[in-house]
């Protein structure tokens, strides 16, 4: 029986072994975003591998368009159910139901150097994870590292959650950006360890963060201020904007505006949507606003992604 190291090298092919069933595949190619593929297949056999991670980093200098980092997954012991809802239950089998399937979940998710470009072109490059990013390693390399609670709870909501259509876009668009922020601790062999600002600590004050970023992302739309967005979590303006680039690694604004950016090219390249459209949607007072950041965001026109 293969191991999650072997599967991992075969997570890009159709097929990973004869005896596992495909049940569930979702995947993403809208062209200058995140390329990602997660499949979840049902294991006819007992399967005993370590949940395990793979970051590969391709990089060419003779052809740095080419170069990209790439991340998957294996993991294993989990639940299935057609049923999203019931994916977690515990009940025995019924007449309805077949009771607990135990399944093998594959993830990979391709980030282009381009798509990367946004996260690096302002920033000083100060550690190993800032060079990765930024292509700036001179040499190719691929790492293996365990998976911690942090990247499997990421991992999990991936495959179960409740949102579908362009809600769905949202989160999965933000899941995949903690995942990113995540897996990069493995380049320097970081542990689970503690946050730098002492107000983390508290479990009610990183809840608040997260919260920060939902209200982020519900109102995807309709911008709102900082100050706001304090008011709203009840949080200071300052403990805000530290907590928040500590835990998800970029300032409130450039998170809002990449995961802004990302949801436009959903709904022009994937729904088809005029560029007027959505401008409105986005919450943008003009379209020449509206064409102007995403092309700096994105590098393309917003024309360019229409079918």
């Amino acid at each position: 029986m293969m191991q999650a190291l072997d599967i991992l090298k075969v997570a890009h092919r159709n097929g990973i072994e004869p005896s596992m069933d495909l049940l569930h595949q979702k995947e993403q190619n809208i062209p200058g975003s995140i390329q990602y593929d997660i499949r979840r297949y049902y294991a006819q056999h007992p399967w005993v591998a370590e949940d395990t991670g793979m970051m590969v980093y391709h990089y060419n200098p003779k052809r740095p368009n080419e170069n990209y980092l790439e991340l998957r997954y294996c993991t294993t012991g989990n639940r299935y159910c057609e049923e999203r809802s019931c994916s977690h239950c515990n009940q025995l089998p019924t007449t309805n139901c077949s009771g607990k399937m135990e399944t093998v979940d594959v993830f990979t998710f391709h980030f282009t150097s381009t798509f990367l470009y946004q996260f690096t072109h302002n920033v000083k490059l100060s550690n190993h994870k800032d060079e990765v990013l930024a292509f700036k390693h001179p040499n190719a390399f691929t790492k293996v590292f365990p998976l911690c609670a942090k990247k499997r709870n990421v991992l999990d909501s991936l495959l179960n959650h409740s949102y579908s259509g362009s809600l769905e876009n949202i989160f999965v668009n933000a899941k995949i950006h903690e995942l990113l922020l995540y897996s990069l601790d493995c380049l320097l062999d970081e542990k689970e360890e503690g946050f730098a600002c002492k107000f983390l600590a508290d479990e009610s004050g990183k809840e608040r963060i997260y919260q920060a970023r939902d209200i982020l992302l519900e109102r995807i739309g309709d911008p709102i201020t900082i100050k706001e967005l304090s008011r709203k979590v009840a949080m200071n303006e300052c403990y805000l904007k530290k907590g928040f680039k500590e835990v998800f690694g970029t300032t409130i604004f450039d998170f809002y505006q990449q995961q802004r950016m990302e949801h436009a090219k959903y709904l022009l390249y994937e729904k088809g949507l005029s560029v007027t459209d959505v401008s409105a949607l986005l919450g943008y007072s003009s379209i020449s606003h509206f064409s102007a950041a995403f092309k700096k965001h994105t590098g393309l026109k917003p024309c360019e992604l229409l079918k």
